[in-house]
């Protein structure tokens, strides 16, 4: 196996009291992640408080919406006011001609994403009133409450809380909420979220849109610009899923290619066609593997999935993952000796891309918009190639790793530093 070249996470504190470093008002030892029901999204916030060393004390609310009907042609709505017009249409309409799922305060718990245990058992419903209420009456006692979030659906709870209780708060919003960024303390965003701004991304946007879909100026202080997405593969939570899957993973031959396939896009599309390509390729460079490991995700089309297992599934040197607990996807990031993958997911990506081993990428080319900057930037830097299925997975090269989520702890931790705060 490939040692893992990852920057060990930020050391504890100074071994000084409370009371000497300002007192418990001054320390921030609990997080509150705020989530949209997207497990990208929310890994990134808590792969963001992993970072921060606050994993053992956080608490996850997620912001809902009326799902089912009418409710699918809401969903470009804020949330406030899908849920209005939901309820106006429920008053008018009756119950039964407008149906919802029945939805408790306590939501179903969060799922482990990619193999990793996140360490949430329950997740509740996202209030912003309850939510600032509780940072100001635990202030005095707990100190000061971090609060993450992530998505779009995140944005008017996250900026409410700072407003209702900006004494005791100090607000991350991961992924650019477009204006006013002076409602978090910090925005941590991708930079391919600034393409709008550039001539190509104007080119491609009618002016009259232009207000909606993109930032509304450049980074300035409140903006931590990354490179892709944050996550929880860390170099602890590699170096644990290395002992865990070491007695299945390491007899593998070596050179072990681990190939992950998503699913299409709107801004990434394909089908069949880009899996028989996967096919052709894979069969071109299996002779110089040891092993190929093939995984797909949930958005993973049922089309595509069937289409690699009839072409692929019978051979000798390739194991396809059935689905089934558990998921060897951290396995599969400590061992593997190389990776291919599908171009439609960042998250994936920048997973890989922070192991420093060889990452390949199948249908950068389909992706449009600012998709396509994020890929044209990871091989401008020389982090991810073209798949062709003319290399050489023996041959070994490397590039300096994504360290995307400590770079962006260290930031929060000095802008905490300068609200007078700092993180236990």
């Amino acid at each position: 196996m490939r040692p893992i070249r990852l920057p060990e996470p930020p050391t504890g504190t100074s071994g000084i009291p409370d009371i000497f470093e300002g007192g418990v008002y001054s320390v921030v030892r609990r997080a509150v992640i705020i989530g949209n029901g997207s497990a990208g999204a929310e890994n990134q916030c808590v792969g963001l408080v992993r970072a921060l060393g606050l994993s053992d004390k956080q608490s996850l609310f997620r912001v809902t919406r009326p799902s089912g009907g009418v409710n699918e042609w809401l969903h470009w709505l804020p949330v406030s006011l899908h849920k209005t017009l939901y309820y106006l249409l429920r008053r008018i309409c009756g119950e039964s001609r407008l149906p919802m799922t029945a939805r408790s305060n306590k939501l179903a718990p969060f799922p482990s994403e990619n193999g990793f245990n996140l360490g949430l058992s329950s997740v509740l419903e996202a209030d912003a009133k309850h939510i600032a209420k509780l940072a100001r009456e635990t202030f005095e006692k707990e100190g000061p409450l971090l609060v993450v979030a992530s998505g779009r659906d995140t944005i008017s709870i996250a900026s409410s809380i700072k407003r209702l209780a900006s004494e005791n708060v100090f607000v991350v919003q991961i992924q650019h909420p477009r204006t006013r960024l002076n409602r978090f303390d910090l925005v941590i965003t991708p930079r391919h979220d600034y393409y709008p701004l550039t001539p190509q991304g104007q080119e491609q946007i009618p002016k009259f849109l232009r207000g909606w879909i993109t930032p509304l100026e450049p980074p300035d202080e409140h903006v931590v610009v990354t490179t892709g997405a944050l996550h929880t593969a860390d170099f602890a939570a590699l170096r644990n899923a290395a002992s865990a899957w070491h007695d299945e993973l390491s007899p593998l031959p070596k050179p072990v290619l681990v190939v992950n396939i998503g699913g299409p896009t709107k801004h990434c599309r394909y089908g069949a066609d880009l899996a028989k390509q996967l096919i052709y390729s894979l069969e071109n460079v299996l002779e110089g593997c040891g092993s190929v490991r093939i995984s797909f995700s949930r958005r993973t089309p049922p089309k595509v999935s069937k289409i690699i297992m009839n072409g692929l599934g019978s051979h000798s040197k390739v194991y396809i993952w059935d689905g089934e607990e558990p998921n060897p996807h951290m396995g599969h990031l400590a061992w593997a000796d190389a990776f291919v993958i599908t171009a439609d997911s960042v998250s994936m990506l920048s997973e890989v891309c922070s192991t420093g081993k060889p990452v390949y990428v199948i249908g950068a080319e389909r992706c449009k918009w600012k998709f396509s900057e994020f890929h044209k930037y990871l091989k401008e830097r020389g982090v991810a190639r073209p798949f062709t299925g003319k290399e050489n997975i023996s041959e070994s090269w490397s590039y300096p790793p994504l360290n995307d989520t400590a770079e962006a702890a260290r930031q929060v931790r000095e802008a905490i530093a300068r609200r007078g705060w700092r993180l236990k």
